[in-house]
């Protein structure tokens, strides 16, 4: 929207692979080439690899849908790069749903030249078949269902859901051409559902907003389109974050959880941790930006995994300017079109032994804080503990190809062997025992095989210095830990 403007699938990603043969599946940034067939696992499984290290550039392309690239080419006149994802749009007035083949045609031309594809629908409502935005008969900004309407529309087979159904049915045959293509597709549909300017949302709990996105799911995977990426989308209303739960429609229907820092251009902290937390370890993004995040910015808050600029504000003089926007494309951070490859076809079973050996980097968890040796220390026994994010020598961990994870040359270690709940760790000279093996399973928890618990952060603390532990499996955020690339 302008400002005043795991699914299902989630079986394994990466389950249960040695650490090393995880960061093996993140492709290095330098290492680009032409994108071929891929899945939606294969993407969601590069974002996990990115996250905490990387973020994909991206820019909206709104309507005309009849020229469906111009914001894109505007980028790349402003900072010489393409993005690394191109935002498309369904469209809702009847001259731009009749130039959806073109769209189409471009997503896939996007695609193979080496970007992520990403589609927004601004849809008319079930009852109305075309419409403007913000003007005329039911529009979309603006225009409401009634509560006994929004009843008709989540019961199936009222006529409110059967014309629901019909719209999302004229949205299937574009679709189906980027599955034929071999084209994962990241969809944000019923975008912004926790603000009520457009007449999906604002409607919270079990019957609200998150329904009709279950409905959504539902009933396009039932035609068979096995390609869509689920991206669920909030919007950082003031004082929401602490009722985003009520929106979100269940871990089996979002792959991705995503923010529209409209209200105050960047997250505050309190949203960033808010999505984090419900996105339950998914991959985090933020959908809608106007004003394009710096450098310093992404580094704080390391887990977005893409931004998308939202068209012409990319050359808004209020909201950005070419300076800023080249820096942020030119850090070593952010990943334009050719500086990665999605990986192509199924995720498979990598060698115990990844190419190329071990990968280095930050080891990041709850509240975007790095695993960090206490003070830097180097000597056994050394506390292992949670801490800012700071580039240090003591956030430097290496995933070696023996499944351990090494910093300042010794071991992340489970303090006397121990297998309890709370027992915490150290740094231990390397030494082949089990207290010094780790795990990672399919959605970023960190097993260690000797205690069959997993690295966690005592009571889900983001105050420097807590001492990281091991204890029972559980969902909180604070079991959820992303690997350098």
């Amino acid at each position: 929207m302008r400002p005043k403007i795991l699914t299902r699938r989630t079986a394994a990603v990466i389950a249960a692979l040695p650490l090393a043969a995880v960061a093996w599946l993140a492709t290095s940034p330098s290492q680009a080439s032409a994108t071929g067939a891929s899945t939606p696992d294969a993407v969601v499984g590069y974002l996990h690899q990115i996250s905490g290290n990387h973020v994909i550039s991206g820019v909206h392309n709104k309507e005309p849908l009849s020229n469906p690239s111009q914001y894109t080419a505007q980028a790349h006149s402003v900072t010489g790069k393409w993005p690394g994802l191109w935002g498309g749009e369904l469209g809702f007035t009847a001259t731009d749903i009749a130039s959806r083949q073109t769209m189409i045609n471009q997503a896939k031309t996007e695609w193979a030249n080496g970007s992520l594809v990403n589609l927004t629908w601004h849809m008319c409502r079930p009852d109305v078949d075309t419409c403007d935005f913000d003007s005329g008969p039911n529009p979309i900004k603006g225009s409401h269902l009634s509560d006994p309407e929004w009843q008709q529309l989540i019961t199936d087979g009222s006529t409110l859901n059967t014309d629901y159904k019909r719209k999302l049915d004229t949205a299937v045959p574009y679709f189906q051409q980027l599955k034929d293509a071999g084209v994962p597709v990241l969809f944000r549909p019923l975008h912004e559902m926790n603000e009520g300017w457009a007449w999906w949302g604002g409607r919270s709990g079990a019957s609200g907003s998150a329904k009709l996105f279950q409905i959504t799911h539902d009933y396009l995977e039932s035609k068979g389109l096995t390609n869509i990426i689920w991206v669920w989308n909030v919007k950082d209303i003031d004082g929401g974050a602490a009722n985003v739960a009520s929106y979100y429609p269940g871990d089996s229907d979002v792959d991705v959880a995503s923010l529209d820092p409209w209200v105050h251009n960047w997250p505050s902290s309190e949203w960033y941790q808010a999505i984090v937390n419900v996105a339950h370890g998914k991959p985090v993004s933020l959908a809608e930006v106007g004003t394009v995040p710096s450098a310093s910015q992404l580094a704080a808050q390391p887990l977005w995994t893409w931004f998308m600029i939202w068209a012409d504000y990319l050359t808004n003089p209020s909201y950005n300017n070419n300076a800023a926007v080249q820096a942020t494309f030119n850090s070593s951070r952010v990943l334009s079109q050719g500086q990665f490859s999605v990986p192509t076809g199924s995720p498979t079973t990598p060698p115990t032994t990844p190419p190329g050996g071990s990968r280095t980097g930050a080891v990041t968890g709850v509240g975007g804080k790095c695993v960090d040796v206490a003070s830097g220390g180097t000597a056994n026994g050394t506390a292992v503990q949670v801490y800012d994010c700071n580039g240090t020598s003591a956030q430097s961990w290496t995933v070696g190809s023996d499944g351990t994870v090494r910093a300042l040359g010794k071991c992340l270690d489970v303090t006397g062997q121990g297998t309890a709940n709370g027992t915490v760790l150290q740094l231990w000279d390397c030494n082949g025992s089990g207290a010094q093996q780790w795990v990672a399973e399919s959605d970023g928890h960190l097993r260690n095989p000797q205690s069959g618990r997993y690295l966690d952060v005592p009571g889900g603390s983001t105050a420097n210095g807590t001492r990281l532990q091991i204890w029972d499996r559980n969902t909180n955020a604070w079991q959820l830990w992303h690997l350098p690339a």
